[in-house]
């Protein structure tokens, strides 16, 4: 639903004043939330999947895979795991904190707002909102209006599983959002383009609004020379079906582009083409194996990009556009020129540029000399190769010999670095997320260390300092008189 700013200001106050209840802070709330999510998906689940071949084109067994399946089992990680999230744990002291504890309690930020992005609508809305609703927050999500059909679904049937007093989601475009970026928040999660990224972040610094922000960049895979036969067919199945298997590239995780060896290039390229006739069929367009790219503004400017005359030049396979389904054929192009658009920006579609390099390890300076990707693919056994790739490349995850499956990992951290985004989620991640990890401390009145106190003396510092150091010894030797400070008496007194 669409809100007008009165409405909005009178809802947002509500919520707060809700949250101010305690109500969503309790393990039964949130249990309960989590419970309504799960029966969402499954009641739902061919709506879900409906409208996502209907914004995307997606086949029902790509959109399981990547959003209905993988939220499931968020969610029941989530569940069996909530309790023991919202624990406190206990800090260790040192040995000279007598009669004392501390131990870091978890709690809410508040009222938070989520926006999500178009190309996975339901993974990219309820993945962050599991990890808000798991951490006791009322929240605000926005999904997308580029992916209309999910985003009326999560409009207008999520909510009749949910509490609506904590938890509202709020359709419209660009004007809604900037309304809701003007708004005061606890906590921001952005999924989407750099571009929108700097605008919430400007939004969120009006307020000092702690931010998340899951963009992209251009994810390179470098595939080394394999020699078995065997190894190589698994990278390049593995290769193509996280970039054409994926919402048809459109993906922040999906591999922009691949680096070999030249000598490896055309055994590389025959092996993708013979597999993506195998995956996508003689005619990917009939099999609707294939998503569709998501509206004719992004379709033109992939067309725009593939129609550059030098970077035409360099297509092998594939090529095939129609602008009427919004279809675009999986295309493989070797060696576009490095200053054309299609290696300066994130494609986010199905076309796969190779770039040849003399030796594989030089794909470790070109990755670090480009901007920091949200992900690195490497498809090499080679220890060094792999060590170098560790120690001399930054990005938001690194996965040897596979890709993508670094996202459906509940146990590992995702997110980006630098111009690709920051924060993490997912998981344990998500709960740590919307949640503030207090201090809490407790003392004894029985003890106390005297000597923190004014006045001043040397011997007062003597103490402090071997307290400091967490010297027993020297701290009974002080006492005792047996230890002689080498600082002055005017150092201590003045």
């Amino acid at each position: 639903m669409e809100y007008s700013v009165e409405a909005l200001g009178r809802d947002l106050k509500n919520m707060r004043k809700y949250y101010g209840s305690g109500k969503t802070k309790g393990a039964s709330w949130r249990e309960s939330q989590l419970k309504g999510l799960h029966n969402f998906l499954v009641e739902k689940e061919e709506e879900i999947l409906s409208a996502l071949k209907q914004d995307l084109g997606k086949h029902y067994v790509e959109a399981f895979r990547d959003e209905v399946g993988t939220l499931m089992k968020t969610l029941n990680f989530a569940t069996n795991s909530l309790k023991k999230w919202m624990a406190g744990k206990e800090a260790k002291l040192p040995q000279i904190a007598l009669l004392s504890s501390a131990e870091i309690v978890p709690e809410p930020l508040g009222l938070v707002l989520i926006i999500s992005s178009w190309n996975f609508p339901f993974g990219l809305s309820l993945e962050p909102l599991i990890g808000a609703v798991a951490a006791g927050n009322t929240v605000v999500l926005k999904p997308s209006e580029m992916s209309p059909a999910s985003s009326s679904l999560l409009g207008t049937v999520l909510p009749t599983y949910l509490d609506n007093n904590a938890i509202k989601v709020i359709q419209g475009g660009p004007e809604v959002g900037e309304q809701l970026l003007q708004q005061r928040w606890d906590k921001i999660f952005f999924t989407g383009s750099a571009k929108v990224g700097r605008i919430v972040m400007s939004a969120a610094a009006v307020h000092l609004t702690p931010v998340t922000l899951e963009l992209g960049g251009k994810c390179p895979a470098l595939v080394d020379s394999l020699s078995a036969s065997w190894d190589r067919e698994v990278a390049v199945k593995r290769i193509l079906v996280a970039k054409f298997g994926a919402c048809a590239g459109q993906a922040c995780i999906a591999i922009d582009y691949v680096l070999v060896e030249k000598s490896f290039s055309s055994t590389l390229v025959t092996l993708m083409k013979d597999w993506i006739k195998k995956m996508f069929g003689e005619n990917p367009k009939a099999s609707n194996t294939i998503a569709r790219i998501v509206n004719k503004k992004h379709f033109m400017r992939l067309k725009n990009i593939l129609t550059d005359p030098k970077v035409k030049e360099s297509v092998v396979f594939g090529g095939s556009m129609d602008q009427n389904d919004l279809f675009i054929e999986p295309t493989i192009l070797l060696d576009p020129p490095l200053d054309s658009a299609i290696m300066a920006e994130e494609i986010f579609g199905p076309v796969l540029p190779i770039i040849t390099l003399e030796k594989i390890e030089d794909s470790v300076e070109f990755i670090s000399s480009r901007p920091k990707p949200l992900a690195i693919y490497a498809f090499t056994k080679n220890k060094t190769l792999q060590g170098r790739m560790v120690s001399e490349t930054s990005s938001g995850s690194l996965v040897f010999n596979d890709a993508i499956l670094q996202y459906i990992v509940d146990t590992l951290p995702f997110g980006g670095v630098g111009e690709c985004g920051f924060g993490k989620y997912h998981g344990k991640f998500s709960f740590d997320a919307f949640s503030h990890h207090k201090a809490v401390a407790r003392r004894s009145y029985l003890t106390d260390f005297w000597f923190r106190f004014p006045p001043w003396t040397l011997n007062k510092l003597q103490l402090l300092e071997v307290s400091y150091n967490l010297d027993y010894l020297g701290i009974l030797l002080v006492l005792l008189g047996l230890k002689r400070s080498k600082r002055s008496i005017f150092q201590a007194c003045n």
